[in-house]
């Protein structure tokens, strides 16, 4: 158990609706697990596939045995790049698409983008009638019905390009976890660290190596050793990595870009000593922004002078420049944008995790004699880790390119 308690319990989070449509890695004050919330099965229409004749409707003459087969050989095929199985049609489309033929993915997310946005203006140019009495209710209903039917189409379009990211990348994504090897452990998939390493910029990844190292502590070298784990707090861990890695790249993209305009916030050493001085005195406990995410509490003075953060100028000086934000800038840029986003991170951490039975003392902090304990290695935590701040990252790609596409983050 000693072993276990080297995996410190990040607090992330607790969700719950008051917060709105946005979600902050930093704006959680207790600690809980991700929420997951079941939702109605709302049927899907308005949405025009590409035809491909491999993916037509079966005739209304065929066998229902083969359907049934067809069906179970395709969630098998999807089973085996992604935890998370899609439901709406289009999701179950574009995750064929993506597995049979997935150079006809981009123009297959196109159509289903543009039937979006044409759905969405003929509805707002639609006149109706002025409803009146049991009617309204009637209409917010349907209204209703529509609107969660876009989301979750749009949901799953953004969780079939973040898969397509890690297929083009050749990177499998660790399978659902369970107890299905006869030794108890759970990590018996490959290694695909050197790839996910290779993904990101060599300062964002001096940043994830603080990251893992926080985490981790002193096992963070130790690849062989196996320990029961709370399967609860490997969840939590997995989905605030999520979250930082959304952060980590939506700050190093603007880094990178004024990097390369240099317009970078110091432009003399005597700047840069300044704005370092500025950091050391504001990561003091004394300092008035209390920051939530594990991440906070180790921008502290000692990592500018040991392993971390320190090491190198490039982590450094994408250090500096986060740390240069004002507490305002900070909170915006380490907020999850979009609902759909959250939700994307809600699914996923379920399906790979399970959804966890989380009771709660009297005291109102959680029961952890009912956590279920999972035998993993050390590297194979590292693993999860590195995959749980990649997908964050490319969750922030394609949340962008979505967007720009069919406007639904706000501003």
């Amino acid at each position: 158990m000693e072993a276990a308690a080297s995996l410190r319990s990040p607090q992330i989070l607790y969700r719950t609706r008051r917060f709105g449509p946005r979600y902050s890695i930093f704006g959680a004050h207790r600690m809980g697990f991700l929420s997951f919330e079941s939702k109605p099965h709302l049927g899907f229409k308005g949405h025009i596939p590409i035809q491909l004749s491999n993916y037509g409707p079966q005739r209304l003459g065929a066998r229902r045995s083969i359907v049934r087969a067809a069906s179970s050989s395709f969630m098998e095929d999807s089973s085996r790049i992604a935890p998370l199985q899609l439901e709406s049609p289009v999701g179950q489309f574009l995750s064929q698409i993506l597995v049979n033929h997935p150079h006809l993915l981009p123009a297959a997310v196109e159509q289903q983008l543009e039937q979006l946005q044409t759905n969405r203006e003929a509805e707002m140019n639609k006149e109706e009638p002025a409803p009146s009495g049991a009617d309204i209710v009637l209409y917010r209903r349907i209204a209703e019905v529509k609107a969660n039917d876009r989301e979750r189409t749009l949901e799953e379009i953004l969780y079939t390009l973040v898969i397509q990211k890690f297929v083009e990348a050749d990177v499998s994504l660790v399978p659902a976890i369970s107890q299905s090897d006869p030794s108890g452990r759970v990590d018996q998939w490959s290694s695909q660290d050197e790839k996910l390493e290779k993904l990101h910029s060599s300062e964002a990844y001096e940043m994830i190596k603080n990251h893992l190292a926080l985490i981790l502590g002193q096992r963070l070298g130790d690849s062989n050793s196996v320990a029961p784990i709370s399967k609860l707090k490997v969840g939590q861990v997995y989905a605030a990595s999520v979250m930082y890695g959304y952060f980590l790249k939506r700050v190093d993209q603007r880094f990178q870009l004024e990097k390369s305009m240099k317009i970078l916030p110091w432009g003399s050493e005597e700047e840069e000593s300044a704005i370092k001085q500025a950091i050391l005195d504001e990561s003091r406990p004394s300092a008035p922004i209390e920051l939530t995410h594990p991440e906070a509490s180790s921008w502290s003075s000692s990592s500018f002078n040991h392993d971390g953060f320190g090491n190198g100028m490039k982590s450094r000086r994408l250090r500096s420049y986060v740390m240069s934000f004002d507490s305002d800038t900070l909170q915006r840029y380490a907020t999850i944008r979009s609902t759909e986003a959250f939700n994307i991170i809600d699914k996923h951490n379920e399906a790979l995790f399970g959804r966890p039975e989380i009771v709660f003392t009297p005291e109102g902090t959680i029961d952890s004699s009912k956590d279920e304990l999972i035998k993993i290695s050390f590297a194979g935590l590292r693993r999860l880790i590195l995959e749980a701040v990649t997908f964050g990252s490319f969750l922030w790609d394609v949340e962008s390119y979505v967007d720009s596409r069919y406007h639904f983050v706000t501003n």
